[in-house]
């Protein structure tokens, strides 16, 4: 068993600082890069805003190790619809191709988008069901080429 010192605690922290999960996010990131060349995530926002600047929608992911990750999609309720969803994530793949990506992942819930993902050229390669209850978690790969980010 490793030494340690003696005054270690461990708690569930009932009202989460964000200070504090960036420190912890920041750890993992440094030790990643350790193991991979040296290279970190690069953060990913492409954002949807109305006449006024008001973010409306986007998009937020990150690029690492020729992947694109997207983290999460949204749109506001009176925007949807329209074809932005998919401008959003065309966006974001031109770009992670921009930054050298040749994949793309993601995960989506069975009361989310998996057919909106289908139809931009997302597969599933996992499905974990119950999660959330009733339902099924999916993670989706996508290649990515210039031709196809356009």
């Amino acid at each position: 068993m490793p030494d340690h010192p003696i005054d270690l605690s461990i708690a569930v922290e009932p009202q989460p600082d964000y200070r504090d999960a960036n420190v912890v996010i920041q750890g993992l990131i440094d030790f990643n890069a350790a193991h991979a060349g040296g290279t970190a995530p690069q953060e990913l926002l492409v954002t949807l805003r109305d006449n006024e600047g008001k973010v409306v929608g986007g998009l937020s992911g990150d690029t690492w190790v020729g992947w694109l990750q997207v983290h999460a999609l949204w749109l506001a309720d009176d925007v949807r619809a329209r074809g932005l969803g998919r401008a959003l994530m065309l966006e974001a793949e031109r770009e992670a191709v921009r930054r050298g990506c040749t994949q793309a992942f993601l995960e989506t819930l069975s009361f989310q988008a998996l057919g909106f993902y289908e139809k931009l050229g997302y597969t599933v390669f996992s499905r974990l069901d119950g999660f959330p209850p009733g339902g099924a978690r999916y993670a989706m790969r996508k290649p990515l080429e210039p031709a196809r980010a356009d």
